[in-house]
């Protein structure tokens, strides 16, 4: 057992943790999405990866733009508040891009399943939907004690969980608190993770409904302050709704992203950094 999670830059954590064909989750609901990781991702230029998210927005609309995803597993995706997400869209019809789709329960147990070192989970989500009939990894199974009919979905087998919270330790113990989704369960699940935070104190105070990963389940913490940009960090910065929608004129324009990723990929990764003055979308408004 490691002793405590190793503190590093956010360029060398991705370097250390990323490779190219891992399956890699960057997981946040709304809130705490790890969006400078991913644009450190794409700035390293990492491909053929299996992309896995309850909610893909637009962190994993850029990822897959950039061209770094082979695969997307996931149970819905959009522009939260806006629309589609349209290089998304575009590489699914030039079918560039696989797809496994999942209900938010059913993804939901997979990692839950995952953190608890099961193999598979069963649930009754599925039952009366069509998605069975397009997911190989959605099975019908017959419960041993009553005869019922469920559903089993494989737990997921992450590379790399990404994760962004408000604070760790010296040590590398992390806590976040406020909305939160399957991120605990993504980082016990996966066989590496990274933690961006938004500071590192000295010690962590409890925090009502906070949740505490203990440095030993920990790979790498990077201090990125504003890392969940453009969504939100409670007690931090709220969430940057003008960003949400420059991005769909920015996304939905072939010249407009190829100026984009450029932009993004000179951007030196440097503490704090998303992207040239803080903020991706920057070019819808020059």
């Amino acid at each position: 057992m490691r002793t405590h999670a190793e503190i590093v830059s956010l360029a060398d954590a991705v370097a250390d943790l990323v490779n190219d064909g891992d399956t890699v989750a960057l997981e946040g609901f709304t809130h705490l999405i790890p969006v400078a990781a991913g644009h450190e991702i794409i700035r390293q230029r990492r491909r053929d990866l299996t992309l896995v998210r309850m909610t893909p927005d637009i962190i994993y609309d850029q990822l897959i733009g950039a061209g770094c995803a082979r695969r997307l597993i996931f149970s819905w995706g959009g522009n939260p508040g806006v629309g589609s997400l349209h290089r998304f869209r575009k590489a699914v019809q030039a079918q560039a891009l696989e797809i496994e789709e999942h209900s938010h329960a059913g993804m939901a147990n997979r990692y839950v399943a995952a953190a608890s070192g099961l193999p598979f989970a069963v649930l009754r989500g599925y039952n009366g939907t069509s998605l069975p009939e397009h997911t190989d990894t959605i099975k019908p199974i017959t419960c041993p004690f009553t005869g019922e009919v469920l559903t089993a979905v494989p737990a997921l087998d992450l590379d790399v969980a990404v994760i962004h919270a408000q604070q760790a330790d010296r040590q590398g113990n992390v806590q976040l608190w406020g909305l939160t989704g399957i991120q605990k369960e993504a980082v016990l699940g996966a066989k590496r993770s990274l933690v961006t935070v938004e500071e590192i104190v000295d010690e962590l105070r409890p925090r009502p409904n906070g949740v505490v990963l203990p440095r030993w389940v920990v790979s790498r913490v990077a201090e990125v302050p504003g890392g969940a940009r453009p969504s939100y960090a409670q007690d931090y910065y709220d969430r940057d709704n003008e960003a949400y929608r420059a991005w769909d004129a920015i996304s939905k324009d072939d010249d407009r992203f190829a100026a984009w990723l450029a932009t993004t990929r000179a951007a030196r990764s440097r503490r704090g950094e998303q992207s040239p003055r803080g903020r991706f979308s920057q070019e819808a408004t020059t």
